[in-house]
């Protein structure tokens, strides 16, 4: 597939360079794999979607993995069953196969997202479970100012809503609280904990800052840790570092059949 990397990421994205200690930072978190896995309902068979480490699979159900990414299924846990490397564009499946599908933080990597969803409706006859962030809420986050064509190239790479109706029919969207210790380091993960952003590790794990270059991100970095010594941060934003939760841009995406 001349359209993949040497790793196998089909997206935008070289998780083969920037998704190394990806599963040291996002691990995922009990608050919302509760959200994501109520949403799926009673099915029994599930089909995750660019499945990444293995993130929020139920291990009480039967789930088959897709992630066309080397790097990523080298990470899966030995507990969860080996993912099939393939694209959301070209799923290996017959019509109907599952009883309801997921796919969470993938969507935006999709080469073609109306293909990608189409496919993923085409083999599930029952609920598709998509978690993503809603594009016009992205840069009310406080790390936009700091990092602003970073929250910018993020922003617009997440679909619309209603580029996922497009394709899928109807949807319900619901927004998903965020935990204050969430330990899935997405970057609103890190809402009330903003030393987060100065481990290098912790950014990396977050695709979107791989599209700005070094001396951007060492400057955006620069910008945080002088208003994180001199107080600056903590006299705008300081409230967030004991607030239980925070609702952002983070939301779930439900076609039901």
């Amino acid at each position: 597939m001349a359209d993949r990397r040497a790793d196998g990421s089909a997206g935008d994205a070289d998780y083969g360079v920037i998704g190394r200690a990806y599963a040291t930072y996002r691990q995922p978190d009990p608050a919302i794999a509760k959200e994501i896995h109520a949403a799926l309902g009673g099915a029994r068979t599930i089909l995750n979607v660019g499945a990444d480490a293995g993130s929020y699979e139920p291990v009480d159900r039967d789930v088959t993995a897709v992630e066309p990414s080397a790097s990523m299924r080298a990470q899966r846990p030995a507990a969860l069953a080996r993912a099939i490397d393939a694209v959301a564009e070209r799923l290996p499946f017959a019509d109907a196969s599952f009883e309801a599908s997921k796919a969470i933080f993938t969507i935006h990597q999709w080469k073609s997202l109306g293909a990608g969803l189409r496919e993923v409706r085409r083999v599930t006859r029952g609920p598709v479970v998509i978690m993503s962030c809603a594009p016009d809420l992205v840069e009310r986050f406080w790390l936009a100012r700091y990092a602003p064509r970073m929250a910018a190239i993020e922003a617009s790479r997440y679909p619309r809503a209603e580029q996922l109706a497009a394709a899928l029919g109807e949807i319900e969207v619901q927004t998903v609280p965020i935990p204050l210790n969430c330990t899935d380091g997405f970057n609103e993960a890190y809402y009330g904990r903003p030393e987060r952003f100065l481990d290098e590790g912790a950014r990396r794990a977050n695709s979107a800052w791989s599209f700005v270059d070094q001396a951007t991100s060492d400057g955006y970095v620069a910008h945080l840790r002088r208003d994180l010594h001199d107080g600056t941060w903590d006299a705008q934003h300081g409230h967030l570092r004991g607030q239980p939760e925070f609702e952002g841009a983070l939301q779930l995406f439900i076609s039901r059949r």
